[in-house]
């Protein structure tokens, strides 16, 4: 099975970064750092010398939306409204969906409906000029940091309802490699830079546990 044939069914539109900007550049630095099955994802995600931290956050906040989008849409067939009627990370983890503008309120809605609703609200702020500045001299807002945290928190639930809900699925397409890259590559950022709860994680505590141990152990070794 081809998981790039496969992963051109993308879930959503694939962000692009403008070529030739400074953001551009150092999109290439992480994607060359993270490439090959014997990249030490671990020191990959270090904020290279010089580089302003809010760039460096926001090139890895595009390539995760990319990455998470790619992977589910492998499985979109399988995540239905029968089959997934609520949006989970197994019996204990239950999301509602509330974007504080157009749904004050949480509700309760079908997986697909809720990663729906998820992606489109990440898509609309990576267009969006002013928290995503893509001109060089034009700062981030203030808040841009606070928001890259609600968007890395809120797409690690796209994981864990993976992990737990189409796990046999992933497996069954061959996939599983690629989505546990991804989640270390995930893991390793936002831990370096502090940039989602620890209660946010335990629906996969367990299996971040194990997948970073592993690196932490081929290092060494």
């Amino acid at each position: 099975m081809d998981f790039l044939r496969r992963g051109q069914k993308t879930f959503k539109p694939r962000k692009s970064i403008p070529e030739g900007s400074h953001r551009y550049d150092l999109a290439q630095c992480a994607s060359s750092a993270t490439l090959g099955s014997g990249a030490d994802l671990r020191e990959a995600v270090k904020l290279p010398e010089g580089e302003d931290i809010n760039e460096w956050v926001a090139v890895h906040v595009v390539d995760f939306f990319n990455q998470i989008s790619m992977l589910y849409g492998t499985i979109t067939e399988y995540c239905t409204p029968q089959r997934c009627p609520v949006m989970s990370a197994g019996p204990k983890y239950e999301y509602h969906w509330a974007d504080g503008q157009t749904v004050k309120k949480p509700i309760k809605c079908s997986a697909p409906q809720y990663i729906d609703y998820l992606m489109t609200w990440v898509q609309l702020q990576l267009d969006d000029e002013v928290m995503f500045p893509s001109k060089i001299g034009v700062p981030f807002p203030k808040n841009f940091m606070s928001n890259a945290r609600m968007i890395l928190k809120r797409l690690f639930r796209v994981y864990a309802h993976i992990y737990h809900a189409h796990f046999q699925d992933v497996r069954s397409l061959e996939v599983e490699p690629h989505l546990n890259t991804s989640l270390k590559h995930f893991t390793f950022f936002i831990q370096e830079f502090s940039l989602v709860e620890k209660k946010e994680l335990v629906p996969l505590q367990e299996l971040i546990d194990k997948l970073t141990s592993k690196s932490v152990k081929h290092s060494n070794g």
